[in-house]
């Protein structure tokens, strides 16, 4: 590895026993060896601590910082700040890659000098994996093909909801300089969502980015996700610190096309989210008219709800949600929750 290296592999740790040595032995299986693996041990409180000192201990190419638990976004931007290459990357600590992943995206980056390359990805249960593609083909693409193939399908490809551009960091690498000027306006206590707003607003700035046709990272889907979890209410606040986020960088006059995206992609968020989040209320037989309400009102959800076509939202309970977020019908949304 040479002084500089060519790309810097970051890894947030928080409480990974089970997954963190696949994770990292996936890494250190790859030819492609001009890479330092950063791992931040975000204040674990299993051996997770305990694995990373002895990777970076065996390993020189691995560095471990510990720092106290500040979540997945503080730890993603402290990696950054140690890393040193030329490209950079993240890794999730419970996934693991393709044994040519690096190799092959490494190998595209020097000979295109794209800003971006980005692969597809596997979402893998313990009964099967599926492979999760973009729909865009494989090749490099200039600043005019992005603006006009790529970026007005980016976020929402027409189908709700489907991707353009999937928003995970995992599954690409970045020009450092570009990632520099993106990372550190996620706010660290987003915590679902938070890649999207890196990821996209480094598309948008990106001259090039290479799309390659095979699948290379592996994500675990599984019942320890934060998916499977029980909802916390803070995620309503959430949701509002992401869209305000969303609405700062990104540019709608110069991509007007965005704010289509954006208003289906909110609503998405917010379903995602209401019906859990009011449903665990209702059953805890907490009020939550007044909570309701001013969701509805928020300025970029209330905007989002209107502009969205309840033709265009797929499953007959989530028009019905539509319907009655964008009208403020309390009482209808109380009674769905109950069916």
């Amino acid at each position: 590895m040479s002084s500089t290296p060519f790309l810097s592999i970051i890894i947030p740790v928080y409480n990974a026993k089970d997954y963190l040595a696949i994770c990292i032995d996936s890494i250190l299986a790859q030819s492609f060896t001009d890479y330092e693996l950063i791992l931040i041990d975000d204040g674990s409180t299993d051996i997770s601590s305990k694995l990373c000192d002895d990777y970076a201990t065996k390993y020189s190419q691995i560095q471990c910082l510990h720092q106290p638990n500040s979540g997945h976004t503080a730890a993603r931007q402290q990696g950054f700040r140690l890393s040193r290459g030329e490209y950079v990357t993240f890794v999730d600590s419970d996934d693991w890659i393709a044994p040519a992943m690096y190799t092959r995206m490494c190998h595209a980056a020097a000979n295109t000098h794209a800003d971006i390359l980005h692969c597809n990805y596997i979402a893998a249960t313990p009964d099967k994996e599926i492979i999760c593609s973009s729909p865009f083909p494989a090749g490099l693409y200039n600043k005019s093909r992005l603006e006009k193939e790529i970026y007005p399908y980016m976020i929402y490809f027409g189908t709700f909801f489907k991707y353009g551009i999937a928003p995970s960091l995992c599954n690409k690498i970045f020009r450092r300089n570009l990632l520099e000027k993106h990372i550190f306006h996620v706010p660290q206590d987003v915590i679902v969502g938070e890649d999207g707003l890196a990821s996209y607003s480094c598309m948008l700035e990106a001259d090039s980015i290479y799309f390659f046709d095979e699948a290379f990272y592996y994500y675990r889907s599984n019942s320890d996700s934060v998916s499977h979890h029980s909802i916390p209410y803070s995620r309503l606040h959430e949701n509002r610190k992401m869209f305000d986020t969303y609405k700062q960088i990104i540019d709608l006059s110069r991509y007007p096309y965005m704010e289509k995206q954006l208003d289906y992609y909110f609503v998405y968020q917010c379903l995602l989210t209401f019906v859990p989040i009011y449903k665990e209320m209702l059953v805890s037989k907490k009020e939550f008219k007044q909570s309701f309400r001013n969701e509805c009102n928020y300025p970029p959800i209330r905007k989002a709800f209107r502009a969205a076509k309840v033709s265009k939202i797929g499953g007959l309970h989530n028009k019905l949600y539509t319907f009655c977020i964008r009208h403020r019908l309390y009482g209808l949304f109380q009674l769905l929750l109950k069916h």
